[in-house]
């Protein structure tokens, strides 16, 4: 049975990582072509570079990307704070559920109804463009916010509550306790959940191919419109740069998530410590 689990682990993998494995070494062949690989070259890294349109979409995929990122951890944070500190739990689980919908509905059903939305309250509102810029930060910052909460609400829950009492019986505002004592216990998640949403973002593409305008093109949207021709391969090369750097993303959401994770038991060693002396 451990052979046949191996070989079906080796199959998935295989089948998960082997088109990503052919497009990063076909993305250093010079030929151009999927039928014969010519030599080892950076030729198509080059003319990525030499891509004006490629790198206008780039700008504004990180521009939306750290945008929104920003802005739902912000919201995502006290939104987590705020469920901390509900008493009632059934509203409490109630609201959970609701901030859950998103992460649950499938992109294509929030794409379209961000889209009627923006529509709609541009009709209202009298606006002549409804969808753009403003609109794509608007729905990334929305999908954005339950993965911050799932994020940042773990850490509200793992953190010991004397610490945050102790800190008032020493005089502290709950605004103080909270910057001094509970802010350094959740950073973690909150560099989990800003990383994440940044991700998540720049990886968008069904809701943001309902959300954009012309004029506010995202990376995605550009590589979706290069394969109605015949793709290039400095695509290649792009989509390449693209899995190194979420590649590297992940590494630090993890090395973030284990360090904070250490650092929060040292000081919790620390506080009994000082407590039983």
């Amino acid at each position: 049975m451990k052979v046949f689990s191996k070989i079906y682990m080796g199959l998935v993998f295989a089948l998960l990582y082997a088109p990503i494995l052919v497009l990063v070494i076909y993305s250093f062949n010079e030929a151009g072509e999927l039928g014969s690989f010519s030599r080892v070259s950076l030729y198509w890294y080059r003319q990525l570079f030499r891509d004006a349109k490629a790198f206008e979409s780039l700008k504004n995929s990180l521009f939306l990307a750290v945008t929104s990122s920003v802005l739902a951890t912000v919201i995502g944070t006290f939104a987590a704070l705020g469920l901390d500190r509900m008493r009632r739990r059934y509203i409490r689980n109630a609201i959970m559920s609701v901030t859950n919908i998103p992460m649950m509905n499938p992109d294509i059903v929030t794409g379209v109804s961000m889209m009627l939305f923006f529509v709609a309250s541009a009709s209202i509102l009298g606006l002549a463009s409804p969808l753009g810029r403003t609109s794509m930060i608007i729905a990334h910052t929305t999908f954005n916010i339950p993965y911050v909460i799932l994020s940042v609400r773990p850490r509200f829950l793992q953190m010991d509550r004397n610490l945050t009492e102790a800190a008032l019986d020493l005089g502290c505002t709950p605004s103080r306790a909270f910057f001094k004592v509970e802010l350094p216990f959740i950073t973690p998640g909150i560099i989990s959940g800003l990383i994440m949403g940044f991700t998540l973002s720049l990886d968008d593409f069904v809701i943001s191919h309902f959300v954009s305008s012309p004029d506010f093109q995202t990376l995605p949207l550009y590589i979706y419109n290069q394969t109605a021709h015949q793709v290039k391969f400095s695509m290649y090369a792009l989509c390449t740069l693209i899995i190194l750097s979420i590649l590297i993303l992940l590494l630090i959401i993890n090395f973030a998530g284990t360090f904070g994770e250490t650092n929060n038991n040292k000081i919790l060693k620390l506080k009994r410590k000082e407590s039983r002396s």
